[in-house]
């Protein structure tokens, strides 16, 4: 299971929330440009424009470098929008300089981790749990990155923990699902993200994990069938092959 690892996406959140509203001082310009550059970044991110959305943080940071909330902003957009790196170095240079506040730990733990640096990611998301041990979304995301270590028994309890803390949470169930999948208990796997699908919030990427879940168990028409609920018809076509051929695999 662990070769097909590369095709489950596990989710992660932001270590906070989008930076609120704050008086841009006396500059008249900035009063004026400020809440369209925040709206105009809001906007990009409800789209998943990711890069976009950095666009008009980046702007944000220059006017105002000394805000670690748009810092944090700036950090996740470029994180989802492939630059977990330059994500990382902002980070490191605010803790340099504010502290090692929870918000920032968090996103930098989740920022190493996106740029594939597990060893920092477990330790700086360990001292973000030991900060916030009542927070699902850190647990969460050190799962993500026991997972990525193969250590999947200590993952899918950091999991468990997390779901103990936010029942039922899509997100976590997701992510547990995927570290049972590559651990090799297919069938708890696909009990696991079919109870993620049944909540409300449930998203395309969770259905498509479970498309490839349910290729993996030999059932291809399933796959196409979920996989059919959010991509278009060409795609489904494209995305078949990938799922008879994982199908076929498992026979």
């Amino acid at each position: 299971m662990r070769r097909l690892a590369p095709f489950l996406i596990p989710l992660l959140l932001a270590g906070c929330a989008a930076a609120t509203m704050e008086t841009a001082g006396d500059d008249v310009i900035a009063r004026a440009v400020e809440p369209s550059l925040r709206s105009a970044a809001a906007t990009a991110e409800a789209n998943n424009d990711w890069k976009g959305a950095a666009q008009h943080w980046g702007t944000l940071h220059q006017r105002r470098p000394e805000d670690s909330s748009i810092s944090l902003s700036l950090a996740r957009a470029w994180r989802y929008g492939g630059q977990p790196q330059q994500a990382a170095d902002l980070m490191q240079g605010e803790l340099a300089r504010t502290g090692r506040s929870l918000g920032l730990l968090t996103e930098l733990g989740k920022d190493y981790l996106a740029a594939e640096r597990l060893g920092l990611a477990l330790r700086t998301l360990e001292e973000a749990r030991t900060k916030a041990p009542g927070n699902w979304d850190i647990h969460s995301a050190l799962g993500v990155a026991l997972d990525s270590s193969g250590r999947y028994e200590e993952a899918q309890a950091a999991y468990g923990r997390a779901l103990e803390l936010s029942p039922d949470n899509p997100v976590v169930l997701n992510n547990l699902a995927l570290s049972q999948a590559q651990s090799g208990q297919l069938d708890q796997a696909l009990q696991t993200l079919k109870q993620a699908n049944e909540h409300p919030s449930a998203n395309t990427q969770l259905r498509q994990n479970l498309a490839l879940l349910l290729a993996l168990k030999g059932d291809a028409p399933a796959a196409e069938r979920m996989a059919a609920r959010d991509l278009p018809p060409d795609m489904v076509r494209t995305n078949a092959g990938i799922y008879r051929t994982l199908a076929g695999t498992a026979r």
